[in-house]
């Protein structure tokens, strides 16, 4: 993408939507790791905990600019706090995580279409 040039609110945008992959990816790899810990019947408290800190926290990084994102973190978070069996639990988490993925990729692509700017 060399050349490739964004207007301030384009730079912006995909500042923000960097910043949410990497908290994207801490939360993936908590979902593992609760998962692995499941399987292996380990206390996995600590992993929940976690987790049910760092979705409301990607959750208001993109809220201001990226609503409908937000309230798809928000709609997985309440799925996997409600009481149910730890298979459907890591089901839920790890289809959440990839429809957030999926949908800040599609954000990134629509950003750097309606920001470019042309010379």
């Amino acid at each position: 993408m060399a050349g490739l040039k964004l207007d301030g609110a384009g730079q912006a945008k995909l500042k923000t939507l960097e910043d949410a992959l990497v908290i994207l990816q801490r939360i993936h790899a908590l979902v593992e790791q609760y998962a692995l810990g499941v399987k292996r019947q380990t206390p996995t408290g600590a992993f929940m905990m976690n987790l049910k800190r760092q979705l409301p926290a990607l959750g208001g990084l993109l809220k201001g600019q990226f609503g409908m994102i937000s309230d798809q973190i928000a709609a997985v978070t309440l799925a996997i706090t409600r009481g149910s069996s730890e298979p459907t639990r890591i089901r839920q988490m790890r289809e959440g995580v990839a429809q957030i993925s999926t949908s800040i990729e599609l954000a990134q692509k629509q950003v750097l279409q309606k920001h470019t700017i042309s010379e």
